[in-house]
């Protein structure tokens, strides 16, 4: 039996559209429970949400123990990587106290939990006001963190330019943890287990459903280390592949989906693991509010991905032929990837997608609303098509990581 506390919330989101309640806590119940694990839930609700989540208990198969909360939080997105608008937070945070043999700890916005565990994983989530596991008195005989690296920084000051490893053996320190689980992108995540480190890749996909991603990797995690007995590598290397079944499917896999299911390895290039940063073009019509809105947000979503960004918008502005060409030319010539917004078929982003072609730089086109006849040059000079906005980024990301 793995216990899990931490937040169940309502989410929503315009693009794709999703309104579904989950939560960290909740979305980690049910991987665990369709993994068929054993799974006792605790969590704060209000009665609407309670409804909800018993009624998933019920068909999954795990126990619900809810903390009344006067009002439930929601959490609205505009797409996968879009900042939340997050409603519903009171202004003082509840306190639950779970003593139990293992545990899954998320780091909650509306409280905290306090934990009293053999063995415990945590995910501290909360990047605003993040929090050590041991701040609130929570103790662990066997602990493991689970963060990626902004949020590994965060709970080390002053490490903003310690390797990996040292930052993993710094936390592991300060945090008294056996085992630091890393997320970094496309490098996948770095494992350190009493002294020992390794690395897992992640993993391509089709698709990219973003929105509790992270989640699902600690839950699975949680149960391979906690529950099967695995070691801290070969959990971690389960979660990554679970947590691309998610991305991939919007869902959860059970044993057999899972052993069924054989994603690609992302392979980086050598230059990127050194620290060599790429550069994206990003192209698209900048004529209106709407365009320029989507142009803003790609280029903010492919930054924190951690590339470099060429936008002819922001770097080099509106001009005559003879201001701006020859520069918005010379910017495809040197990317790594082009990421372009075709809705609409704007010429000039079309010229740059058959330039780049030429130079046989890899593009991503992104388009919700155009036919496949308006696309077919796109798809017969081999450009990846999406109409995901999500997708796309990361596509962009990876064609440019690993080119």
């Amino acid at each position: 039996m793995i216990t899990i506390v931490g937040g169940v919330y309502r989410e929503r989101c315009m693009r794709p559209a999703w309104d579904e309640i989950y939560g960290s806590a909740g979305r980690a119940a049910t991987a665990i429970a369709r993994f068929g694990g054993l799974v006792d839930l605790h969590a704060r609700v209000d009665s609407n949400r309670q409804i909800v989540v018993d009624a998933r208990a019920a068909a999954e198969g795990f126990q619900f123990v809810a903390t009344p909360a006067d009002a439930g939080v929601t959490f609205e997105y505009i797409h996968g990587l879009s900042t939340p608008d997050i409603r519903g937070v009171s202004a003082g945070k509840s306190r639950m106290a779970i003593t139990a043999d293992k545990v899954l700890r998320f780091g909650m916005i509306d409280g905290t939990a306090v934990v009293d565990a053999e063995y415990a994983v945590f995910d501290p989530q909360n990047a605003d006001d993040i929090e050590s596991f041991q701040a609130n008195g929570s103790r662990a005989r066997h602990l493991a963190l689970v963060l990626n690296k902004y949020e590994a920084h965060l709970l080390v000051p002053g490490s903003r330019d310690l390797p990996a490893e040292e930052l993993a053996s710094a936390l592991a320190t300060q945090e008294s943890a056996e085992v630091v689980i890393i997320k970094m992108g496309p490098l996948g995540a770095l494992v350190y287990d009493n002294g020992a480190t390794s690395t897992i890749p992640a993993y391509r996909t089709k698709r990219v459903w973003k929105i509790g991603s992270g989640d699902t990797f600690a839950a699975h995690f949680a149960y391979g280390w906690m529950e099967g007995g695995l070691s801290a590598h070969e959990a971690a290397l389960i979660a990554s592949r679970a947590t691309a079944f998610y991305c991939e499917n919007q869902g959860f896999p059970d044993p057999t989906l899972l052993a069924n299911f054989n994603p690609q390895p992302l392979q980086p290039s050598s230059r990127y693991r050194g620290g060599y940063r790429p550069k994206v073009y990003l192209a698209g019509p900048f004529f209106t509010l709407a365009e320029l809105w989507i142009i803003g947000q790609a280029r903010r979503d492919l930054f924190a991905l951690g590339v470099k960004v060429f936008s002819p918008y922001h770097d080099v502005g509106v001009g005559s032929a003879d201001d701006v060409v020859e520069k918005d030319l010379e910017g495809v010539r040197e990317c790594d990837a082009l990421f372009a917004i075709g809705d609409g078929l704007d010429s000039g982003t079309i010229f740059e997608i058959g330039y780049a072609r030429a130079l046989n730089k890899p593009v991503v086109f992104y388009a919700e609303n155009e036919s496949d006849e308006d696309k077919k040059m796109m798809e017969g000079s081999d450009c990846q098509i999406t109409d995901d906005y999500v997708s796309a980024i990361y596509h962009t990301v990876w064609a440019a990581v690993t080119s």
